[in-house]
């Protein structure tokens, strides 16, 4: 099977079928991951560029390392360090890559449909590693697979997504996601944080933490995005942390062996408490693990489909 686009641009435009390949895809590249000897020649001759235009530790180093682990070509481009200082705009940084022969460019950048944009003008393959307020697919997978590995399937569950919808691409692609895979979703956080169209996506809507949490199989909390928040959103952090924070006496209204999720950094004491992440069911880091896994298989899936190489119809 191939995906219908040489792109990953959003869960939005994938089918179900897709999905589930990219994950099958993912459960073989985590085998790997975990043998001691990490290095496949999966992507041998082929160049992969990450181009991040905002800030990032996790996505980028995973980027990295999964093109590292399947020997591919590997080389980070940051907008401080680049000539995009200079003036030079999106798509003639794009164009500059793809005229290297580049094979896969991976982006994150602030406004909402920049890796769409470039993903027109450039023969390699573009994988969209979170734009604006828009859509974070890679890390909607990664949250895919742990639910999978944990739960046995996705079919069924009840998801409930807490905290900063509004600002969250990471929120946006799992509702997507899911919601195609056959979860319910629920969100539930302060309505200063509520997209007013939200409930347009099918999802059920709650302006406080104990209804959405309520029979929960798996409870995901969303960072508060405060470098992206407009003043007046939020009291403080103080005020969140009491009134929609996670702790063990809220957590105990989802399903006893709910799972509990969060793509982090976590404001520890705000969004989850300790005494939450500390628990056997808390699978934090497992998502990390296999945030790798995924964008292996995602490199492996699309490389090999770059215009560079004539074999994308």
């Amino acid at each position: 099977m191939k995906l219908a686009t040489k792109d990953l641009l959003g869960m939005k435009e994938l089918s179900a079928e897709e999905i589930r390949y990219i994950l099958y895809q993912a459960e073989i590249m985590k085998h790997i991951l975990l043998q001691d000897a990490k290095k496949t020649p999966h992507l041998q001759g082929r160049t992969v560029v990450t181009l991040f235009y905002e800030n990032s530790t996790r996505t980028r180093l995973s980027f990295e390392l999964a093109s590292k682990y399947m020997s591919a070509n590997a080389a980070n481009i940051t907008a401080s360090g680049s000539s995009v200082q200079k003036g030079e705009s999106l798509i003639d940084t794009a164009k500059t890559l793809d005229a290297m022969a580049t094979d896969v460019i991976i982006i994150r950048h602030q406004m909402s449909g920049a890796p769409h944009l470039i993903a027109k003008n450039v023969n390699a393959a573009v994988i969209n590693a979170g734009d604006g307020m828009n859509e974070h697919p890679t890390q909607a997978l990664l949250d895919l697979l742990t639910m999978k590995e944990k739960k046995g399937q996705i079919e069924g569950l009840r998801v409930a997504i807490i905290g900063d919808v509004a600002h969250s691409r990471v929120a946006r692609s799992n509702i997507y996601a899911l919601q195609k895979l056959g979860a319910e979703v629920v969100v539930g956080g302060p309505s200063t944080l509520l997209p007013r169209d939200i409930a347009t996506l099918g999802v059920e809507v709650y302006e406080n933490v104990e209804s959405a949490l309520r029979g929960a199989d798996v409870v995901m909390c969303l960072r508060l995005q405060k470098e992206r928040q407009q003043n007046g959103l939020l009291p403080s952090m103080r005020e969140y942390s009491k009134f929609f924070g996670v702790d063990e006496k809220r957590l105990a209204l989802a399903k006893p062996d709910a799972l509990i999720m969060h793509p982090g950094p976590v404001n520890r004491g705000v969004e989850l408490t300790s005494g939450v992440m500390s628990l056997d069911r808390a699978v934090i880091n497992e998502q990390v693990t296999n945030g790798v896994a995924v964008r292996m298989a995602v490199l492996n899936i699309l490389a090999k489909r770059s215009g560079h190489y004539g074999n994308f119809n």
